[in-house]
């Protein structure tokens, strides 16, 4: 049993906080998929301040995804703990999460994200502020941080220890640096130097696409759990491929069919939720996802993404599935 304060989780199966993708609608496919634990986009504290409508949007929490976090992005102390307090008092979630993690030139412009690694001061005020107002409401608080700016400067540990120092509940640590972005290899030893350095909660991130990239990260590291990022594109079954390895049951591969059941259940949710114009247009690099290593695929995504219909588009990911099926 894996913990986060009063979090408790089995396995410790992390879906990761994803821009643009960790909606309600995946966040819901994937914990029906066996993901114990899942996170918001990223949310911005100054935009949460002024009362973004749309911004808000992002934080809504239902009840079949909780456990789960909101993730806030911001550089100022104060901007993010009046954020902080604010979500924690009128939204439903588990956890609040920081982002320091975040690579992307949009967000370290600001000053935001994996930049705020750089600044270790500035990062212990950040996350002191919040764990302060969220503490009024029982609600811990985590931060997502990556192994440092570059190779020069990794500070994970150093940072870590400030995280634990500030009151942080957990930390989620990508093993890359921010120059990195997304290129291998995955720093299992940073994870590692990480789990050593601090007594809370340490969970790894980075590179986990099988049952046995996660079973490797924890051997190798020690750290508490995983969590998933760009293995569950396309694949929620991710958690439930790692959930049978580590209890030692066989596991079965959905069929094309199961697939087409979870895809039309998922685009169902996002027309739900976004309605059907702007989910129509979304679902073009889910169902991209979905289909990616099929024989066909490359031609099937050009029809997708000249789709306008979603029965179009549902028909053709049926066809390409069904006919992978028969093909077996």
């Amino acid at each position: 049993m894996k913990k986060i304060k009063d979090i408790n989780l089995k396995h410790g199966l992390f879906l990761a906080p994803l821009a643009g993708v960790s909606d309600n609608a995946f966040r819901q496919v994937c914990r029906k998929a066996g993901a114990e634990y899942t996170a918001t986009e990223m949310i911005s504290a100054k935009a949460v301040n002024f009362k973004n409508p749309n911004t808000l949007k992002l934080a809504k929490i239902e009840d079949c995804e909780l456990p789960a976090s909101v993730q806030l992005f911001g550089s100022d102390a104060e901007s993010m703990a009046n954020a902080a307090e604010y979500i924690c008092g009128n939204f439903r979630l588990s956890a609040l999460d920081i982002n320091m993690g975040c690579p992307v030139h949009k967000i370290i412009g600001g000053g935001d994200g994996s930049v705020l690694m750089r600044n270790p001061v500035l990062a212990g005020k950040i996350m002191s502020a919040a764990v302060k107002s969220a503490e009024k409401y029982n609600i811990p608080v985590t931060v997502k941080i990556r192994s440092g700016w570059n190779d020069e400067e990794k500070n994970a540990g150093e940072i870590s220890k400030i995280a634990e120092n500030s009151g942080i509940s957990a930390i989620f640590i990508h093993g890359r640096t921010r120059a990195q972005m997304y290129s291998p290899p995955v720093d299992l030893d940073i994870i590692k130097e990480v789990k050593n350095t601090v007594k809370i909660p340490v969970i790894g991130n980075g590179d986990i696409f099988t049952a046995d990239d996660a079973q490797s990260m924890l051997d190798y590291t020690g750290c508490d759990g995983v969590m998933i990022g760009r293995g569950s594109f396309g694949n929620p079954w991710i958690f439930s491929e790692i959930s049978a390895h580590f209890e030692k049951r066989e596991y079965t591969a959905p069929t094309g069919s199961d697939k087409i059941k979870i895809i039309k259940e998922h685009l169902d949710k996002m027309i739900f939720y976004k309605g059907e114009k702007t989910a129509t247009f979304e679902a073009r690099k889910h169902l991209s996802w979905y289909i990616k290593g099929c024989k066909g695929s490359a031609s099937a995504r050009n029809k997708i993404n000249r789709s306008q219909d979603y029965a179009e588009m549902i028909d053709i990911v049926s066809n390409l599935l069904l006919e992978g099926e028969l093909d077996i």
